[in-house]
């Protein structure tokens, strides 16, 4: 890991499906955040990379880098998240790298580049996040 997770995250911060699908934050620089998946376990029944997966992934990098960059106080939603698949993964571990398109108080858009383990791009994503004051629990 080059970068650390910031202090005011919780310790091993993931969701339920991000722990299914193997899905693992490497890098946590938030102009450039990294993260893996393996695509054993996640693939479609023709055995290929399943989109849901692939979805699940640069849905939850971005949302991340939308996180780490709106801070401790917000909160963040995806609005919209779009995906073009460039080419069947079959085996090994897709890595997702973020860059932030815009950032700002309100809106931030990020584009995830996922390629598969020889440096093919698998897919190309955009998502964009909604920063909300951050929600008070009982």
């Amino acid at each position: 890991m080059t970068t650390p997770p910031p202090a005011w995250l919780p310790d091993g911060i993931s969701s339920p499906l991000d722990d299914k699908l193997g899905v693992r934050i490497t890098d946590w620089n938030p102009d450039r955040m990294v993260a893996t998946m393996p695509v054993a376990g996640n693939e479609q029944p023709f055995g290929l990379l399943h989109g849901g997966a692939t979805c699940t992934l640069a849905e939850t990098i971005g949302s991340m880098a939308a996180a780490v960059g709106a801070g401790p106080d917000r909160q963040v939603v995806g609005i919209e998240l779009n995906v073009s698949y460039l080419r069947a993964a079959t085996g090994g571990t897709v890595t997702a790298i973020c860059t932030p398109v815009r950032r700002g108080r309100t809106l931030s858009t990020f584009l995830i580049e996922i390629s598969d383990e020889r440096g093919r791009p698998t897919a190309s994503a955009r998502l964009t996040c909604m920063s909300l004051a951050a929600s008070r629990k009982a």
